[in-house]
């Protein structure tokens, strides 16, 4: 008897810089959330898309769950939590930690109050010792009824296979929502801008990352020649913040600009001609039209 095929969606969760990112771009075996050692890096829902001879998985990679500032990180907030019960199953991730943390605990109450089945991943076991990761299983389950725990690296790649071969057991049987050889839903100018803002976050100073957009101007490809054309400009919330972005003698913009691209043409398969600038837009991150602006609608998440 031919086995059925299956399909599903899975809502990847946790609170910032816990490896949410790292751990879809090596579930899918392909670079599409972007990734940072900074918290916060993931502002919208990305989509990306699992497709074997036997099951279809749609992993959803939410922002980090925190207590939020401004609009921006409300909108960030129901981002994440608006998935719980529309998805199959949940990967919670935490860090390999002997106890429960304020945020995790919050986490957790609003997890008591679904149906969905969910995963706590125990990541970067690799840093800890294998003590702390026994004593971080042995709390957890203590709080919460998780389907499975499994504790994993997800930098490392250190047993994210064991996720895979349990999820398909939690998906429910369906058709393929997506073409085979697709792996995500994001448009081609939303994961270019994403590159751009990945680019900042790991070379800017702490604090300016969180302040600043990415607005795609134009994106074409030229006629003649594989080439194509990109114009972007970095939103920023403050003067002082655009003289650093801009930095001496533009070293800095470059810099970004210069990273973004080599990405840029490994995505697009093509020679990427980029040109960015800075503008100051203050405290855009509590204005709702400019939030929608950057590209994160509240309708979505209706």
């Amino acid at each position: 008897m031919k086995e059925p095929f299956k399909s599903g969606f899975v809502s990847i969760i946790g609170r910032p810089n816990v490896g949410k990112s790292t751990l879809m771009n090596k579930l899918i075996g392909e670079k599409v959330a972007i990734m940072s050692n900074k918290p916060q890096t993931t502002r919208n829902r990305i989509q990306t898309v699992l497709t074997t001879k036997h099951y279809q998985a749609v992993f959803i990679d939410t922002p980090g769950i925190h207590t939020p500032k401004n609009k921006l990180g409300e909108f960030m907030v129901k981002s994440a939590m608006t998935t719980l019960n529309e998805v199959d199953a949940i990967f919670y991730l935490v860090e390999a930690e002997p106890f429960i943390g304020k945020t995790d605990q919050e986490i957790i109450e609003r997890l008591k109050g679904i149906q969905t089945p969910v995963f706590l991943c125990i990541n970067k076991i690799d840093s800890v010792p294998r003590e702390t990761v026994l004593k971080t299983i042995e709390t957890y389950r203590e709080a919460y009824d998780f389907k499975e725990i499994i504790p994993i690296s997800a930098y490392e790649n250190t047993n994210v296979d064991a996720i895979l071969k349990c999820m398909p057991a939690y998906l429910p049987e369906g058709p393929q929502f997506f073409p085979s050889d697709m792996l995500t839903d994001q448009p081609e100018r939303q994961i270019v801008a994403e590159m751009i803002r990945e680019k900042a976050l790991h070379l800017l100073d702490k604090e300016i990352p969180h302040g600043i957009a990415i607005e795609i101007e134009t994106m074409r490809k030229r006629e003649e020649g594989d080439i194509v054309d990109i114009e972007a400009t970095i939103v920023c919330e403050r003067d002082s913040h655009k003289r650093i972005i801009i930095g001496k003698q533009g070293q800095m913009i470059k810099a970004i600009g210069s990273k973004a691209r080599y990405d840029m043409e490994r995505l697009l398969g093509s020679k990427i001609y980029l040109t960015l600038w800075v503008k100051v837009k203050k405290n855009w991150r509590d204005s709702d039209f400019l939030i929608k602006n950057y590209g994160y609608d509240k309708r979505d998440l209706m």
